[in-house]
């Protein structure tokens, strides 16, 4: 379980132990949690170090540019598991969800899986105009990429090994819009994503620039668009 960060000192440590005791007590796999630290200039990369020395399953990377793109490629380039996630630090999707996101990829049903606040079944808590503008952004993406999931934008995600392999060479953007073009890649090549509804409370002490994002996002749609026909990856097979 990968968390990428940047400047979380306040939400690192409570929040990574807590998410350490849910799977020691719940999870019935063994698992490792990486913090991904991309460029904090806080005090965010000692609390790495030291949880990684106190608790067996946790582990940091450090990189030197930021990007949540690029913390994730990082933390899921090196990992040998079956199963690769990634959520927010915030902790805003229950970790209820967590056995429901990986158990369809352990068992073959599924190649990638996704936390959904878009779904019947969901029960979301944020402010209006995040939903307003989550539910434009995906409506965008059904517009123009044509796209069949649901909710693109959700930090709780996870996919199998080998589709990390075959999709991470293929996605670009190293930042905010990395999701949404590996899902879109991974539609386009024929696998299978499955739906997790999940609980959510957004998190009101976000520092995410939301029209920085929101345009940076655009951009990247935009290329897709462009670029899609050039480097659609190669679909599976039917058994495997």
């Amino acid at each position: 379980m990968a968390v990428p960060v940047f400047n979380e000192e306040k939400n690192l440590e409570p929040n990574v132990r807590r998410l350490h005791a849910h799977l020691r007590d719940t999870f019935p796999y063994p698992f490792r949690i990486t913090i991904a630290d991309n460029a904090s200039t806080d005090h965010t990369p000692a609390l790495a170090a030291r949880l990684s020395a106190e608790l067996p399953e946790v582990t940091s990377i450090r990189l030197s540019e930021k990007g949540r793109g690029r913390a994730l490629r990082a933390a899921w380039s090196g990992s040998e598991a079956p199963v690769l996630a990634y959520l927010d630090i915030d902790l805003s999707t229950g970790l209820n969800a967590v056995l429901p996101l990986t158990a369809p990829l352990l068992s073959g049903h599924s190649d990638l899986a996704i936390g959904t606040r878009l779904a019947p079944g969901a029960r979301v808590v944020r402010a209006a105009k995040r939903e307003v503008i989550s539910r434009c952004y995906n409506a965008l993406l059904r517009c123009i990429l044509a796209v069949g999931f649901s909710d693109a934008q959700c930090g709780f995600k996870a996919l199998r090994r080998d589709t990390a392999e075959q999709l991470l060479p293929l996605v670009q953007d190293g930042e905010w819009f990395f999701d949404t073009e590996l899902l879109v890649l991974a539609e386009r090549a024929g696998l299978r994503i499955h739906e997790v509804p999940v609980d959510w409370v957004d998190d009101p002490d976000s520092s995410v620039d939301i029209l920085a994002t929101a345009l940076a996002d655009l951009r990247g749609i935009l290329r897709m668009r462009r670029d899609l026909g050039r480097r659609r990856p190669r679909g599976k097979a039917a058994t495997r």
